[in-house]
């Protein structure tokens, strides 16, 4: 089944490039992407599987493949989302949706699977088990299509799950992998201090919320300084600090927001205990009222050991020209919310290297100049099928 698998997908390279481009052009965001949707639900249409569209809250997909011989039953899953930001990559096929761009490779990541299950249906007969590919929006804005794909059930017979996502960090032939806590998770918070007004002459007549608001971006960068383990990562970042007046008013208001990151569970903890103790001391210090809104959006991302260790073994016995190296990556900063189907299904998510040919200082995903060398479509496809065929044999 190997053989003939890898056959059918090197054979298909150019309709997944052909469908990337597509998707490439016609981009669309989070929780909007019905035409995306629908072109992946037709592509299904009258092949011998289980359609389900509408999953979660959103467009979510997941086709079933049953196998012809019982077994296993486990997880692909690409995302098909894109991004707020005007492209400027200079392409052919560059995005036609004004303010909209696959700036993260989720044109690849659907292209690599749309074909990767076509081929794997092609062979279901020889299939020990069951395959479910999610196809899954909404990625990018919280809180996501992950968790509210796994909060259906639909996943709850997996034994493990898959993902991949294309990277920038080396040529196309080259895959990644990290065990264990690989991807941060993150948390969005606003903090609204509310103080009394009054004039810029007359401050001992008012209770000025910049001060308190400037105290409290001062003291919440003392969290990962002075609370959190230095062997570990953390991130308190500010992004906006609203507090537009006029030069001679004290403002009886700032609205504050931004972007918490943190390793794993045990940093999550201490961050978000800190983060209100530090908005209780403002109250009380400053003698204001502090309206606090602290959302964890995307768990961090663990990867199981013991199948990161088989995906890791399974490429370098590959004997596949496509994949010309296998190397472990370091954690990564950004978060992704396929952490939500970690915490619940054992598996792992690794990553293809895609940086455009002759590119020494690539753009990295999230950059309106952001592109992929092609070939990591395909080298994405084969390293997903050949785990799919190890794993599959046990």
């Amino acid at each position: 089944m190997r053989e003939k698998l890898m056959e059918k997908l090197h054979s298909r390279k150019d309709e997944m490039i052909e469908i990337r481009r597509y998707l490439h052009e016609n981009p669309e965001l989070s929780f909007k992407e019905e035409k995306t949707a629908k072109y992946i639900a037709d592509f299904y249409k009258d092949k011998d599987v289980d359609i389900e569209t509408n999953v979660g809250n959103g467009h979510g997909i997941i086709v079933t493949i049953h196998g012809g011989k019982p077994g296993k039953t486990f997880g692909l899953r690409a995302d098909f989302d894109a991004l707020p930001i005007t492209e400027e990559a200079d392409v052919p096929f560059k995005s036609k949706n004004e303010g909209v761009m696959h700036a993260c490779g989720h044109d690849a990541h659907t292209a690599y699977l749309l074909i990767l299950a076509d081929c794997l249906i092609q062979l279901k007969d020889d299939i020990k088990g069951t395959i479910k590919i999610i196809h899954q929006h909404a990625e990018e804005v919280p809180p996501g299509g992950a968790k509210s794909i796994v909060e259906t059930g639909k996943l709850d017979d997996l034994e493990a799950i898959f993902g991949i996502h294309v990277l920038p960090l080396g040529p196309a032939g080259t895959v990644g992998y990290h065990s264990g806590y690989s991807f941060n998770g993150r948390t969005y918070f606003k903090l609204i201090i509310k103080g009394k007004g009054g004039h810029g002459s007359s401050p001992d007549k008012a209770n000025d919320s910049i001060v308190a608001g400037s105290y409290f971006v001062t003291a919440a960068q003392t969290i990962v300084s002075r609370r959190v383990n230095p062997m570990k990562a953390g991130v308190v970042t500010v992004g906006s600090f609203d507090g537009k007046g006029s030069f001679n008013v004290i403002k009886d208001s700032v609205e504050i927001e931004g972007d918490i990151r943190y390793s794993d569970k045990e940093v999550q903890d201490v961050i978000e205990k800190e983060f209100h103790r530090i908005v209780k001391g403002i109250e009380e210090l400053f003698g204001v009222s502090c309206e606090l809104t602290y959302k964890p959006d995307y768990p961090p991302l663990y990867n199981d050991p013991e199948l990161t260790d088989f995906v890791a073994e399974t490429l370098e016995n590959a004997d596949d020209k496509e994949i010309k190296k296998v190397e472990e990556f370091p954690k990564m900063a950004p978060s992704d919310d396929f952490a939500y189907y970690l915490e619940k299904i054992p598996g792992s998510y690794f990553y293809i290297a895609c940086t455009p040919k002759g590119v020494e200082d690539p753009y990295f995903n999230h950059h309106p100049k952001f592109d992929i060398d092609e070939d990591a479509i395909l080298v994405a496809a084969k390293a997903v099928g050949h785990v799919t065929c190890s794993y599959l044999e046990g």
